[in-house]
């Protein structure tokens, strides 16, 4: 019986996943906006994802699916991962143009913060001499955790407990954007090739500290 053995990345790999990555995570977000200023230019659209917003979440995550199972299949992996963050801003257009209507300026607010965020927690994983190996079970624990506690809530309808559902979420994504940008810059999980699974989660974690921000600046106001 053999033992798999983590494969050494060279100086020169290291440094083409990271560059691949962050260019997917960076056009992903443009591609998001884009999706979103033209779902907030369709009522119909807008309309139709909030009467069936589960459907509409399926149809979302489709190319998701497909961009993970074809990962290493440039242009398809690229194209796959574009249709994925389009669609995911065009499932939030409602939201946010209830929120632009409600409260301008917030959704401007809640994206500098998020890039503050991101920024300062990148820089940590990236310069700090830690091991943030045991990060990630931790926090996939917590997002279980998260994740039963909003579902509970959907029934309770507890604003206060809302807040503090976003302020967790804030905490759980921050630590597995720490994990997962450690796992690109330090570890030997990714190989070049990867960085469409590596992209898309650094890009899950940034939405969701986004959407968590954007909901304790807005004090759970509906």
């Amino acid at each position: 019986m053999s033992i798999a053995v983590p494969v050494e990345r060279t100086g020169a790999e290291r440094a083409t996943l990271v560059r691949r990555t962050y260019s997917l995570v960076f056009a992903s977000i443009i591609v998001t906006i884009a999706g979103a200023a033209f779902g907030m230019t369709q009522p119909a659209i807008m309309q139709a994802v909030v009467d069936h917003w589960f459907l509409t979440l399926v149809a979302v995550f489709a190319p998701l699916l497909l961009a993970q199972r074809w990962s290493r299949e440039f242009p398809r992996n690229v194209a796959l991962t574009g249709m994925f963050a389009f669609a995911e801003g065009v499932w939030l257009s409602p939201f946010l143009f209830l929120v632009n209507r409600t409260q301008p300026g917030l959704v401007g607010q809640a994206g500098v913060l998020t890039l503050g965020t991101f920024g300062a927690l990148s820089l940590y994983a990236t310069f700090s001499k830690r091991d943030f190996s045991a990060w990630g079970g931790f926090f996939i624990v917590g997002l279980f955790v998260l994740l039963a506690t909003s579902i509970l809530n959907i029934f309770f309808k507890n604003p206060t407990a809302d807040l503090w559902i976003a302020g967790v979420t804030v905490l759980v994504f921050g630590g597995l954007l720490v994990f997962d940008t450690w796992r690109i810059v330090r570890s030997n999980t990714y190989g070049p090739d990867d960085y469409v699974p590596a992209a898309i989660n650094i890009y899950l974690d940034l939405l969701n500290i986004f959407l968590a921000i954007l909901r304790l600046l807005g004090g759970n106001r509906k």
